[in-house]
């Protein structure tokens, strides 16, 4: 499909689905009015107001428990899922089944950017709750015929032995998981390197394009990582291809992404960092219209050797548009400090500290490692070199810090 079929086929879909959410869709319809809006094309989606994650969270307050953006009766609806809530409430998201097909869809297509083939068999090292993790990605594997390991249940080292046992060759975890997984593996003396996994598909964090943690990762287990990206709410959308790492094509067949500038609303040139705004494509029981995802990314300028039309953010989700510490006269994200400190062989895990109660912010890293000598200080010299302030390290015992299966919450602010 050339660049003029996919907007042909984009417009098509934006059309026939804001037909069909209007009028009974009662959160867009306060929105845009309960007549579908002109979109004579693409542009014009331009002219539309943006979706936030605060007001789906009001609107869910205020019409508990699902809120109003369903486009059908409640009969017609057969999944529920919700957000982690790491940063306060969580949302609650549910799903029709021709909602569940589009997810099937999207993730078809990602296996084939990732050539997953017929004798891969995919692990799952979690336990399945109401966050939509990688539910979809088991079904459509399954569907397509693979041979699908769950492995909720169990303790990290037990899952270790699991994967090795069924022979897995591609894993499917939040890099932090990957991490950990690691870590018990050592200690237990089973060299995941020399295992039939040969590739490890990530999301729910940055952490599979900061080079750093994907370096770690890949030498640990002496296999590919693949970075995806998604939400509860707005779908599995993005996927690294085989002939590009550290970057993820987004499905502009299921979507329509716009990269803006977070302070004003407009589009920022290609190759230059903006927030991600994604409309869906498909999930009508539940629709987002250009909603603001908080993530930061830089959209790819250069072709991709894969040679898809689709677009390519360049590194991933970077981070999130509301991370940005401000540390003397810095402007500091959480990934740019993980790339650093995935340097250190020696560090498990770490905290972020922020005390922004003073006139100047401080920060603190708090690092759960092997206290090899002179650790605080290497850490302290190689945050300066490469973000240019100097935190305050402390290091604490191995296994003081949190661990968990799905996304960590490393950072702590105190606010003023």
């Amino acid at each position: 499909m050339d660049r003029e079929a996919l907007t042909t086929l984009q417009l098509g879909k934006l059309r026939a689905g804001l037909a069909e959410i209007l009028p009974q869709n009662h959160f867009y319809a306060r929105k845009f009015g309960r007549q579908p809006p002109h979109v004579g094309a693409l542009a014009d989606l331009a002219s539309l107001p943006f979706t936030t994650k605060q007001e789906l969270l009001d609107d869910q307050a205020n019409a508990p428990p699902y809120g109003s953006n369903l486009s059908f009766p409640l009969s017609r609806y057969v999944r529920l899922h919700q957000t982690s809530g790491t940063s306060g409430r969580p949302l609650r998201w549910l799903d029709t089944a021709a909602s569940w097909e589009w997810f099937m869809q999207c993730w078809r297509q990602k296996y084939e950017m990732i050539r997953l083939q017929p004798e891969d068999r995919l692990f799952f090292p979690f336990s399945f709750g109401p966050f939509i993790g990688f539910w979809a990605a088991f079904e459509a594997a399954s569907r397509l015929g693979n041979f699908c390991i769950p492995g909720g249940g169990m303790s990290s080292a037990a899952r270790a032995r699991f994967l090795l046992e069924h022979q897995a060759s591609i894993v499917c975890c939040t890099p932090t998981y990957g991490l950990r997984l690691l870590d018990v593996s050592r200690e237990e003396g089973i060299d995941l390197a020399a295992s039939s996994v040969r590739a490890v598909i990530v999301a729910g964090e940055p952490g599979g394009s900061i080079p750093g943690t994907r370096r770690r990762l890949e030498e640990g287990w002496g296999a590919r990582v693949f970075d995806h990206t998604g939400m509860t709410e707005i779908g599995s959308l993005g996927m690294e291809c085989v002939e590009n790492p550290g970057g993820v094509h987004l499905l502009e067949t299921e979507c329509i992404p716009e990269v803006i500038d977070p302070a004003t609303g407009k589009p920022v040139p290609s190759g230059v960092e903006g927030e991600l705004v994604l409309t869906n494509l498909g999930r009508w029981g539940s629709p987002l219209i250009r909603y603001r995802t908080g993530d930061r990314v830089m959209s790819d300028p250069d072709p991709c050797p894969c040679r898809r039309p689709v677009l390519r953010l360049k590194g991933g989700i970077l981070g999130r548009t509301d991370d940005m510490i401000f540390v003397r006269g810095n402007n500091v994200y959480p990934s740019a400090l993980e790339d650093v400190l995935r340097r250190f062989p020696e560090i498990g895990e770490f905290r972020i500290e922020v005390d922004e109660g003073g006139a100047l912010a401080e920060l603190r890293l708090v690092l759960d490692a092997q206290d090899t000598p002179g650790l605080a200080d290497r850490v302290r010299q190689a945050v300066r070199d490469a973000l240019h302030f100097r935190p305050e390290v402390v290091v604490v015992a191995p296994g003081t810090l949190p661990r968990s299966e799905m996304k960590s919450r490393r950072m702590l602010r105190k606010m003023k």
